[in-house]
């Protein structure tokens, strides 16, 4: 039977935080979309009018659950078939201060996340010894605690066309932007934050940051930001932290979009660059350009970290003149500073079909693959860690594994099962788990849950 793990604190209280907005759902929200409704955009209705007003009058309010199991169903490093379970809350609210205040083209967003659970890929897909690089729970991680995720003012001006935001954000929200549909890390969300983590924070981590984006067409725009590069940040009892105390410098990303239409279908193409101008580690070398495990000196010192991402998405098939389904196909690419990032680069693919069957209009199927290349600098310094230790067996628990390729794919089918609820079962397939050609190829059984309370 498998173990579900996760913490009895963090159940009772994802249990009473359920109770308790069910039951004010039942108790106050019975008429006009009524709790449960499956053309409601929310598990508990429109709180009997209540909700649509609100908006109306520039008041939005989100609770939002994300949950994700994940079982090792053959290989790893581990091969138990043991099940973990991770999941997410978010409340949050959007205003809209034309509508309150008569500020024209201003909003503000707040939110809260509160993130439990355990991760399969932690102590069963990968080697403890070294870890691994993508995540078949992509909700999982960034400490598993409650953080204040968003806290931003935006203001447009000249008739939209420019657009600034400031605040407590992550850059993935504005810059290498992408859904978060499939369940491995390495298919969902910016792909950047995954491979360059250390300075790049994605959701639910949040730091002050400004965004400044111009359009320069409808369909064409730049934008470039300036985020707090302060990894105290992501410290479990920091996530409501508002000082700037342990600040080393600033990542620096720009980015042009792209948003045409190619025969009336969406699409969307991105290119950027970002700049850490924050002090790095070389990933290999010291001072004198020597292996640093060997010589025993400290790691040179870099005085910058950069990269480039490229992402596209497409819709090229419709069904009739139902462009809500059909077939869009996405590519993803980031490229890293070999200095001192482990990862040089990383590249994927896939497709999504919306809308399969005519009964089922609302469901998708997703497939995608992934490669994650290790820097050769990177692999360099295990084996010259292993030598200075005089290790050479994997199975020695001091071992440090080399890393090199790590390649996942992902099916899943989406059941669309109301409006407020998608359920998505997966398949992953991972070769290589954390880039270790000892590690066994791992098939993992998954779920993820969306709803919108």
């Amino acid at each position: 039977m498998p173990d579900f793990s996760f913490s009895r604190d963090s159940a009772i209280s994802t249990l009473r935080l359920l109770g308790g907005c069910t039951a004010l759902g039942f108790a106050t929200y019975a008429q006009a979309a009524p709790a449960f409704d499956s053309d409601s955009p929310w598990m508990l209705g429109d709180w009997n009018g209540t909700r649509t007003e609100l908006a109306e009058k520039g008041y939005d309010f989100k609770l939002d659950y994300t949950g994700e199991m994940g079982s090792n169903l053959h290989g790893g490093y581990d091969h138990d078939r043991t099940a973990r379970y991770s999941d997410q809350f978010g409340l949050g609210t959007h205003l809209d201060l034309q509508k309150i205040l008569g500020w024209n083209d201003a909003e503000f967003q707040l939110t809260i996340t509160k993130r439990s659970g355990n991760n399969i890929s932690n102590d069963r897909i990968n080697d403890p010894r070294v870890g691994g690089f993508t995540s078949a729970q992509e909700v999982w991680g960034r400490g598993q605690t409650t953080r204040l995720t968003q806290m931003w003012y935006q203001q447009k001006f000249f008739d939209q066309k420019l657009d600034i935001k400031v605040g407590r954000f992550g850059e993935g929200e504005d810059f290498n932007s992408f859904p978060c549909d499939f369940q491995n890390l390495a298919f969902c969300g910016s792909q950047v934050g995954n491979w360059v983590g250390g300075i790049w924070y994605n959701w639910p981590v949040s730091q002050w940051a400004l965004r400044v984006k111009y359009h320069l067409t409808p369909e064409l725009y730049a934008q470039v930001g300036a985020y707090e590069q302060n990894p105290s940040n992501l410290d479990r009892g920091n996530g409501f932290k508002l000082s700037g105390s342990g600040t080393q410098g600033a990542v620096l990303p720009v980015e042009l979009v792209w948003t045409p239409k190619l025969n009336d279908l969406p699409g969307e193409y991105r290119a950027g660059y970002y700049y850490s101008s924050a002090k790095a580690s070389d990933v290999y070398k010291d001072q004198n350009g020597q292996p640093a495990a060997l010589s025993g000196e400290a790691y040179r010192s870099a005085s910058s970290k950069h990269g480039v991402w490229f992402g596209a998405q497409q819709q090229i098939t419709s069904i009739a003149s139902d462009h809500s389904r059909g077939l869009s196909v996405f590519a993803n690419a980031t490229m890293h500073d070999k200095k001192t990032n482990a990862i040089d680069n990383y590249v994927q693919a896939g497709v999504v079909y919306k809308g399969p069957f005519d009964a089922r209009a609302k469901d998708d199927i997703g497939f995608a693959l992934a490669r994650v290349h290790v820097n050769p600098a990177f692999r360099k310094n295990a084996e010259a860690s292993n030598q200075a230790h005089a290790v050479y067996d994997y199975d020695d628990p001091s071992f440090l594994p080399p890393q090199d390729t790590e390649y996942s794919a992902e099916l899943y089918y989406g059941v669309h099962v109301a409006n407020w609820l998608t359920v998505r079962p997966n398949l992953q397939y991972i070769r290589h788990p954390g880039g270790v050609n000892e590690v066994d190829d791992a098939l993992i059984a998954g779920i993820k849950i969306q709803s919108s309370f």
